[in-house]
C-alpha cells in the first residue's frame, strides 16, 4: 500500500532526521510496490514535506486539545490525510477513509475517529482555511526565513519560499546535440543547454536514458562547469566528484577527468553513470584535501559539500531536517577545499568553487576570505547574459548566484553559487 509507505518515509524522516532519499532506500516496504506505487508514495510524502508548516498549522487549529505523546504518531495519518485532501486534489471520501484505514493498521484504533472526525472538518472547511494562511512564512523554520532576509530582503526570501512549494520539473544535460535530444524527448530547450521537461514519467524509460545520450541535472547545477569553460585536452581536478553530474560535463567537453571523492559508494554510481554515459574519467576515492597531483593540472572544480539549502525544491525534507548549527557546520571544509585546490592547479590555471547553498557564509564569504589569504590570486566577474540567466542571478561583486524564485516563469531553478578565481596571468 503506498500510504503505509509514505508513512514509514515520513517516521524516518521527520523522528529520525534520515533523508528523502534514505528514508525510501531503508523502507522495509519499498520492494513489495510496483514503480508506479513507489511514484505515489514519493509524491505523497514530498507534498506533506513542503506543506508541513500549512498542514501542522491546520492540524493545531482542528484539534482541542494537544495530542499526548503516546498519541504523536496520530499526526503523521493526519498530514498524510491532509496533504491529500487540500493539496493533490484527492477526493475527500478517498483522503478520509484511507487514512482511517492507516491508523488502524498501525494500530491506533483508539484514535480512529479522531481521524475521522478531522478529516471530514478539513473537507468542510479546508480550503477556506488555506486560502488565508501565509504559505511563504509557514512553511519554512522561522531560523531560515530570518536568514534569508538578511541575505537577499524580505521580498526575495518570500519568493524564494514560495518557490520551494512548487514540485520542480526534470532537467537534463544531454551528451551531444542537446537541440536534437530536446527534440526527441519533447522537452524546452532552456538558454545555456539544459533540456527541461514537465512530465517526463520514469527517467529509465526516457528515450536516450539506456543509450547514455544525456543525464538527469538541475539547470543551476550545470553552471559551475560551463563557468569553468573546460577545453579538449585539459587535465581537471574535479574535487567531491560523486556523484558525478559535473565529472560528465568535463568529460563530454573532452577534458582529462581526475574524479576525487571520499566515498567508494557514492563513486560506484559516478562510475555507473560514466558507463552508462560512454565517458572517461580516473576515479580516486580519497580525502580530496590529502590527494596530490603527479604534476600541478590545468584547473579545478569544487563542487563543496554544503548545507544543499538550494536544492529545497527537490528536497523538502531539508529544513525539517536540519539545524542553524548543523547549517554552520561546513564552512571549515569548504576552506581548506578551496586552499587546496590553488595548491594544486597550476599558474595561471583555473579554479571554480561552486555550492547549492543559498547562505552566502558558504559561497560569497569563503571566495571573500581565500581572496585576502592568497597574494596574486584575481577573481573573474561573470556576466549573466553569457548563461542566459537575468542580470539578478550575479552577486555585486560578480559571482553567480542562482536562487529557486529565478526563471521562475519556466518553473524555477536550484539555487546556486559559483565563482572563478585564477592564480596568475593566463
Amino acid at each position: 500500500m503506498p500510504r503505509l509507505l509514505a508513512l514509514d518515509v515520513l517516521d524516518h524522516i521527520l523522528i529520525r532526521g534520515k533523508s528523502l532519499d534514505d528514508a525510501f532506500a531503508e523502507a522495509r516496504r519499498l520492494n513489495e510496490l510496483a514503480p508506479r506505487d513507489r511514484g505515489l508514495a514519493r509524491r505523497l510524502v514530498s507534498e506533506t514535506l513542503r506543506r508541513l508548516g500549512q498542514i501542522d498549522d491546520l492540524i493545531d487549529r482542528f484539534l482541542e486539545r494537544p495530542l499526548p505523546r503516546k498519541a504523536r504518531p496520530v499526526r503523521q495519518v493526519l498530514r498524510l490525510g491532509l496533504s491529500q485532501l487540500l493539496f493533490l486534489d484527492t477526493p475527500a471520501h478517498a483522503a478520509v477513509d484511507t487514512s482511517v484505514e492507516l491508523a488502524v493498521a498501525r494500530g491506533m484504533f483508539a484514535h480512529k475517529a479522531l481521524v475521522n472526525a478531522i478529516l471530514r472538518r478539513a473537507a468542510r472547511e479546508g480550503s477556506d482555511l488555506v486560502a488565508r494562511q501565509d504559505a511563504a512564512v509557514l512553511n519554512a523554520p522561522a531560523w531560515l526565513r530570518k536568514r534569508w532576509v538578511a541575505a537577499y530582503g524580505e521580498a526575495v526570501c518570500r519568493e524564494i519560499c514560495l518557490a520551494h512549494l512548487n514540485e520542480p520539473p526534470l532537467d537534463v544535460t544531454a551528451k551531444t546535440d542537446p537541440e536534437g535530444v530536446a527534440r526527441e524527448l519533447g522537452g524546452e530547450l532552456l538558454p545555456g543547454g539544459t533540456i527541461r521537461l514537465r512530465s517526463p514519467g520514469p527517467i529509465s524509460e526516457l528515450p536516450g536514458y539506456g543509450d547514455g545520450a544525456w543525464w538527469v541535472q538541475d539547470a543551476a547545477a550545470a553552471l559551475p562547469v560551463r563557468l569553468l569553460d573546460p577545453e579538449p585536452g585539459m587535465h581537471v581536478a574535479d574535487l567531491c566528484a560523486a556523484p558525478g553530474g559535473k565529472t560528465a560535463q568535463l568529460a563530454a567537453a573532452g577534458a582529462r577527468v581526475t574524479a576525487i571523492d571520499r566515498s567508494e559508494k557514492r563513486l560506484d554510481i559516478l562510475r555507473a553513470n560514466l558507463d552508462r554515459l560512454g565517458l572517461n574519467a580516473e576515479v580516486i576515492c580519497a580525502d580530496a584535501t590529502g590527494w596530490h597531483p603527479a604534476e600541478p593540472v590545468d584547473a579545478v572544480l569544487v563542487d563543496a559539500p554544503c548545507s544543499s539549502t538550494g536544492t529545497i525544491r527537490r528536497h523538502p525534507e531539508l529544513p525539517w531536517i536540519k539545524t542553524e548549527t548543523r547549517l554552520e557546520g561546513a564552512t571549515d571544509v569548504q576552506r581548506r577545499l578551496l586552499d587546496h585546490a590553488l595548491q594544486i592547479v597550476r599558474p595561471g590555471g583555473r579554479v571554480v568553487f561552486a555550492t547549492c547553498s543559498l547562505e552566502p557564509a558558504e559561497g560569497r564569504d569563503i571566495v571573500s576570505a581565500v581572496l585576502e589569504r592568497h597574494e596574486g590570486l584575481k577573481f573573474r566577474a561573470a556576466e549573466p547574459s553569457a548563461f542566459g540567466l537575468p542580470p539578478e542571478a550575479t552577486t555585486p561583486a560578480g559571482h553567480l548566484r542562482t536562487l529557486p524564485s529565478h526563471w521562475a516563469e519556466r518553473g524555477g531553478m536550484d539555487g546556486f553559487f559559483a565563482a572563478m578565481i585564477g592564480n596568475g596571468t593566463n
